[in-house]
C-alpha cells in the first residue's frame, strides 16, 4: 500500500481496518465517509482512504440480511468480505 499509494493512504486503510475490526456492524462506522454503493458496484460498502481510494466490502453471508424496504441492511450486517482497495471510478 504505502509503495503504490503513499503513506498517508497506508495510515488510513489500517485505521478502517482498525474501525471495521471494532464496530459490531457497518453502521458503527466512525469514519471515512462510509457509504453504500450502487450501480455496478450494488450490494457493496466503501469507505474513503483519501483522493479516489476507496476500501470497498460487501456482506460475507449470502444471501446478506435484507431490509424491509428491500435491499441489504446493512445495520444488521456483522461480517464483511473486502473485494477492492483502489479507485473504482478509473
Amino acid at each position: 500500500m504505502v509503495r503504490k499509494h503513499g503513506a498517508p493512504a497506508a495510515r488510513r486503510l489500517r485505521a478502517r481496518l482498525e474501525d471495521l475490526a471494532s464496530a459490531r456492524n457497518v453502521m458503527e462506522l466512525p469514519a471515512g465517509r462510509p457509504h453504500e454503493l450502487h450501480g455496478n458496484h450494488a450490494g457493496r460498502y466503501a469507505v474513503t482512504l483519501g483522493g479516489g481510494l476507496r476500501l470497498v466490502f460487501a456482506p460475507t453471508t449470502n444471501p446478506p440480511p435484507e431490509s424491509v424496504h428491500g435491499g441489504i441492511d446493512w445495520a444488521a450486517v456483522d461480517d464483511i468480505t473486502i473485494v477492492y482497495i483502489g479507485d473504482y471510478h478509473d
